[in-house]
């Protein structure tokens, strides 16, 4: 919500934009070392006990920003922002998990998937109407607004879906024993990787977009939100179209065909914008069509991630958060790190991420030992 207003923190905090772009960086390592966290504490003492306290130091964070004098303290709060409100996700994973049956699950993460998919579209126009009409810290205030509602929400209306377990050991050295099984078990790291590196060209463009869009191009607040919102359209529908083709074909052919799909994308972008032919359409149009393919891509690399695992899918899951939220935050940091006014730091992270997402894909198939993967599957058996 807040990227729309970089440019007007970045004055009212005296800084650049690029100094505010790490503000979304830490963003990204706070919800890393959250999911770190979460998981065995929901495992240890039920869902909503944590995810109280997680959204009360979201609430804390979000009042706190409003009130920021430099970008230093800015960063700070959305690390601490982000730890809290990490809560979120994970609890609702693991909600669904515990309420509903088997069957139902996959259904139910896709139902999911859509809606949090809606979340980038709204927010970033929400953020451009709130930063035209008031000042940017507004924007802090309406999070703050949203995590009372969220508070009051989980406090009055969701029941607690799995009591305290005091089987559940949260010493050190048992958590990562678990970790540690998860990280060799075959097909989950090179899949795992494929889904980071697919996402972080994502959180290169997110961090890059306020400065190569409204800087660059010359954006308004309300066009970039428009342009954001179509980018993000474009990814909630292959999402929505990967469950069409996983009825034809297999998670292992969708992943691996789209991924190198990526791969010239990524080219195709990078190579416009290396030889300065990186007008707003091509520009636009190669991110778009990026997003639309990673929607493709990204359910099946993750499914596949987690296909080997009947037990200690929670410990997998987590463990598959923190390795993509790791990556994705070392990228959005690097872009930041490195803008320099152009679309440049930008498309090489992407073009960079794409190659690395298609090469871990292609090892996970050497690795399982496929055939063709190609040939056209029989109809798929879930």
């Amino acid at each position: 919500m807040y990227l729309p207003a970089f440019p007007a923190i970045a004055t009212g905090l005296h800084t650049d934009t690029a100094n505010v772009g790490i503000s979304l960086a830490s963003f990204f390592v706070g919800i890393c070392a959250g999911q770190v966290l979460y998981g065995p504490l929901m495992d240890r003492y039920g869902r909503r006990t944590p995810l109280l306290a997680g959204l009360g130091i979201y609430l804390a964070a979000s009042l706190a920003c409003i009130f920021v004098t430099n970008a230093e303290q800015l960063i700070a709060l959305r690390f601490i922002q982000a730890f809290g409100g990490c809560s979120t996700f994970i609890a609702g994973r693991a909600v669904v998990r515990d309420v509903f049956p088997s069957e139902q699950i996959a259904r139910v993460f896709s139902l999911m998937m859509l809606v949090m998919g809606v979340a980038p579209v709204i927010a970033p126009i929400a953020g451009g109407i709130v930063v035209s009409l008031a000042h940017w810290r507004v924007i802090f205030v309406t999070l703050s607004l949203l995590s009372v509602a969220l508070l009051a929400a989980v406090y009055f209306l969701l029941p607690e879906s799995k009591g305290p377990d005091a089987s559940v050991s949260l010493h050190p050295v048992r958590i990562m024993q678990r970790y540690g099984q998860v990280m060799v078990t075959p097909g989950f790291l090179p899949y795992t990787l494929a889904s980071a590196f697919g996402s972080a060209a994502l959180f290169a463009y997110i961090s890059a977009s306020p400065q190569v869009f409204m800087e660059m191009f010359g954006l308004s607040e309300r066009y970039y939100g428009l342009a954001f919102a179509f980018n993000a359209a474009c990814l909630i529908t292959g999402g929505q179209l990967s469950r069409l083709f996983m009825k034809r074909y297999s998670n292992e052919q969708i992943s691996l065909f789209t991924g190198l799909l990526l791969l010239g994308n990524g080219l195709f972008l990078a190579g416009v914008t290396w030889l300065g032919y990186g007008y707003l359409p091509l520009v636009l149009g190669g991110l778009s069509a990026y997003l639309f393919i990673f929607g493709i891509n990204n359910p099946n690399t993750n499914a596949l991630s987690l296909k080997p695992f009947l037990h200690n899918a929670g410990a997998a899951s987590s463990l598959s958060g923190v390795i993509q939220m790791s990556i994705n935050a070392s990228v959005s940091f690097l872009v930041s790190w490195f803008a320099d006014g152009t679309a440049l730091p930008m498309v090489t992270a992407i073009v960079l991420c794409a190659a690395a997402a298609a090469g871990a894909l292609v090892t996970a198939q050497v690795l399982s030992g496929e055939g063709n993967i190609f040939k056209m599957s029989q109809q798929k058996q879930l």
